[in-house]
């Protein structure tokens, strides 16, 4: 498990300077986001990846690397909304900005360490593919607890959900070898 975890951090390196470039190019513009317009903007990255996966031929020469990465790093987003709501205007500094991305992290890989060390790191026999299926399928989960305002009877929140997608891409780019910057 020390691999992965040494794994895990190298992506989220490459997440996080991501994310601080653009938090340094735009702010926090996306703090007026509603929750469901991040779950969307997941699911349009979420499908792309699948698109790639299913189809021969590609129009932009791209592979899945970059789709992942986008789906983390709106996933953090979302908790991070979950947690201080939706503003009218952008609200957060780049340091703050940067405290919540870190924190919202180590939350999400404490939660992976724990389920990895239980599942005993099935993840690795799986495919790609698969992975891609598990956040399309947590992604419908999310829309419907929206839609259902919030509320669920016997299953996770929404945060749960967003933290399973982050670890899923996070084994998909691992898997695919994108864990060395």
């Amino acid at each position: 498990m020390k691999n992965t975890s040494k794994q895990y951090d190298s992506i989220i390196a490459i997440c996080r300077e991501l994310y601080s470039k653009k938090m340094k190019d735009y702010g926090s513009a996306w703090r007026i986001l509603r929750l469901p317009s991040l779950t969307d903007q997941i699911f349009i990255k979420a499908q792309r990846i699948r698109s790639l996966q299913e189809n021969e031929i590609r129009k932009v020469d791209e592979d899945e690397t970059s789709e992942f990465i986008g789906i983390i790093n709106y996933c953090i987003m979302a908790l991070i909304q979950i947690d201080k709501g939706i503003a009218d205007q952008p609200d957060l500094g780049f340091e703050e900005g940067i405290k919540l991305y870190d924190e919202k992290v180590a939350l999400t890989k404490e939660l992976m360490e724990n389920k990895n060390h239980d599942y005993g790191e099935a993840w690795r026999d799986m495919r790609v593919s698969s992975l891609t299926d598990l956040i399309l399928q947590k992604l419908l989960r999310v829309k419907q607890i929206e839609d259902n305002k919030g509320k669920t009877l016997v299953s996770e929140g929404i945060d749960a959900n967003y933290q399973d997608m982050i670890n899923y891409s996070i084994f998909a780019l691992i898997l695919m070898g994108k864990d060395v910057q």
